[in-house]
Formats: structure tokens, sequence, C-alpha cells
């Protein structure tokens, strides 16, 4: 294998993917960012979830609202929970409800209407992320899919889908920390920002 030109190989695909996300995603984002500001600013909090790395990135980007993003600003908490953190919650519903189960029990039990569930697959099937999305939508809330490929079974389902135009998982991922980022910080400039 030649590292050399793997490497430049990949850095160039996940800049070309970001371009893709440019010029396909952006009315989206937008609409995303609106309905996260607008929660907030009434109240709402955001609940986010998805497995394995989608599972990660829902830890990462919660953390980012709930603590800052930007350094140059002090700003109050955005309250925002991921949804995959609490194992002995996530063990005790795969046994006794079906991991298939424990997101939407989870956003039965912490969302309310008007917050915002970010639903987080690289597939768009990821059947415990398809259930939360029924969930929130029974109680009123705004969904929004961080999705990939051809946005799967969820695209249709979720208020705002968000699908990266990548067949690679790799390239999904990376675009969806992308534009959770841009979520985040949009949300703290609009909100905070001068």
């Amino acid at each position: 294998m030649d590292v050399k030109k793997f490497i430049e190989e990949s850095l160039k695909e996940s800049a070309e993917t970001k371009l893709n996300i440019l010029s396909t995603c952006s009315d989206e984002i937008h609409s995303a960012i609106d309905a996260i500001v607008n929660s907030v600013k009434n109240g709402g909090k955001i609940l986010f979830c998805g497995n394995g790395g989608s599972a990660a990135d829902a830890q990462h980007l919660a953390t980012e609202f709930m603590i800052r993003l930007s350094h140059d600003l002090n700003r109050p908490a955005i309250p925002a929970i991921a949804l995959t953190t609490d194992s002995s919650n996530l063990t005790a519903g795969g046994n006794d409800i079906g991991f298939e189960n424990v997101f939407a029990r989870n956003v039965e039990g912490l969302g309310s209407a008007g917050d915002v569930l970010i639903a987080i697959s690289t597939s768009g099937n990821s059947e415990n992320v398809i259930r939360a999305v029924k969930k929130a939508k029974s109680k009123n809330m705004v969904s929004i899919g961080l999705l990939g490929g051809n946005g799967g079974k969820l695209k249709p389902l979720v208020d705002i889908a968000i699908t990266v135009p990548s067949g690679n998982v790799q390239r999904i991922q990376e675009g969806h920390i992308t534009i959770g980022h841009i979520l985040c910080e949009s949300t703290e400039k609009i909100l905070y920002g001068e």
C-alpha cells in the first residue's frame, strides 16, 4: 500500500464530501439552526441519540452545547442530553424492553413538546433511532436527522433531514461532526453573540 497516496486520497475525499455538503445541505442546516434556536429560546432542550460512532458524536455534540464550543463567548449552558451515556439505563433497557426501544424510552421520559431530537445514523436505518424519532413526533418535538447515503428509513420520518452525500461511513461521520459544530456555533452566536 502506498501510504502517502492513501493519505492524500482520504483528505481529498473528505474535503470533496464537505464541499458537497455545502452544495446539497445548506438549506437543511439553516432550518436545523432555526429549529434549535427557537427551541432553546422557548425553554426547550436538545436530545441526541445514535449508535457506535454516532453515539460518540451524540456525546461530543451534547457536551459542546452544554459547556461551550466557542471559547470567545462566555455564555450560559444550552440544555442538551446525549441519550447514549448512561450504561445502567441502556443495559437495563436492552435487557427489559429490548435494545430497539432504549432511545424511545428515554425520549418518552425526558422529551417535551418543543424540544429537539437530533437523531444520528450514517445509514438512516437504525431501528432504535427510528423508534426514538417516532416517539419524538408523538410528543410534538422537532426531529433533525444527521444521515448519510440516501437517508434510509429515517429520511422521510424526520422533520429536517441533513443527509451527507456519501456512501463512505468515515466521510459521513466527518460530515456529521462538522455539521454538528456548525449547529452549535451558530446557536451560540445567535443567542449569545454580540
